[in-house]
């Protein structure tokens, strides 16, 4: 049990829940206690998940003994978390196992077939470390050749590092969204993989450039962002506004990214005019290729 993690994560939890978001039988009147924080106190989610407020005060000090199950799922329901939220918790508490990685870097014949069908709309395949392990060819021209890539490169954290600020960017008032959200998926990961070194470097990496990333991490937002709005500028197609979008691949950790733009949009046009000709599609069990650096 990561005893840290495990009391930083309900902390974070309880802070970012309002009053008006439980029962009011479970909050204090107003005028009983002056709020310091908007979230709730302690000994409300204590009476909400029916444990003692010493228990869950030292749970939150890293000094309680290691849950239940069932305070568990009594806490995951106080602090009203979400599926993706309670199996992190789960995993936190030593809950669940730690996943093995035999199979990393597999890409299933299914995945590849899918990305091949989406066509004209970029897509690539990405494992809990955020490597690209697969893409099409309207991803490899919009995006860069992830086959000319070293391996270690092709990976969704390192290429936002190098092609932040030259190919992508945020709209305005959406600044270091995508930063702060790829927080998610990798602090899941963490837990699921405690023991992976990459991981744990690229998490140093990442948070050592990225303010918003940092921040996103110390959330311990575990949630899943499905979409989230980019902006690119590709050197053919000038500027474009896309959709990233984000699906689990059923009985796999694996997720489908793919982007899409507003119909009848311009950036939408713009992706209709995307030449794929020179592009090639890949993924991890394909022959590599020469290493060199991608667009950026």
């Amino acid at each position: 049990m990561s005893r840290g993690e495990l009391a930083d994560f309900p902390r974070r939890r309880r802070e970012a829940l309002r009053p008006d978001q439980v029962p009011a039988t479970a909050t204090h009147p107003p005028g009983r206690r002056a709020r310091r924080t908007p979230g709730l106190r302690r000994e409300e989610v204590a009476a909400l998940a029916g444990v003692s407020v010493g228990y869950y005060e030292r749970l939150e000090q890293a000094r309680a003994p290691r849950p239940s199950p069932e305070v568990l799922a009594a806490l995951g329901t106080a602090l009203r978390l979400t599926a993706a939220e309670r199996e992190h918790l789960a995993r936190l508490a030593g809950q669940a196992p730690p996943v093995a990685d035999a199979d990393r870097g597999q890409v299933p014949a299914d995945a590849r077939r899918l990305l091949d069908r989406l066509g004209p709309a970029p897509a690539y395949l990405v494992d809990e470390r955020q490597d690209v392990l697969a893409w099409n060819r309207a991803a490899a021209a919009l995006i860069t050749d992830f086959g000319l890539l070293p391996v270690e490169e092709r990976n969704v954290v390192r290429l936002s590092i190098r092609l932040g600020g030259t190919l992508c960017s945020a709209p305005a008032g959406a600044e270091g969204e995508f930063a702060r959200r790829l927080a998610a998926p990798l602090r899941v990961a963490r837990v699921r993989h405690p023991t992976d070194r990459v991981l744990g470097e690229l998490v140093d990496e990442f948070a050592a450039h990225s303010p918003d990333f940092a921040a996103g991490w110390r959330d311990h937002d575990v949630r899943p962002v499905p979409t989230l709005r980019k902006r690119l500028r590709h050197p053919d197609l000038g500027e474009l506004e896309l959709d990233r979008h984000t699906l689990l691949l059923p009985g796999t950790d694996l997720q489908v990214v793919f982007c899409t733009a507003e119909p009848g949009s311009p950036s939408a046009a713009a992706l209709t005019r995307l030449d794929t000709r020179r592009a090639r599609p890949g993924g991890a069990d394909r022959a590599r290729l020469p290493e060199r650096s991608g667009r950026g």
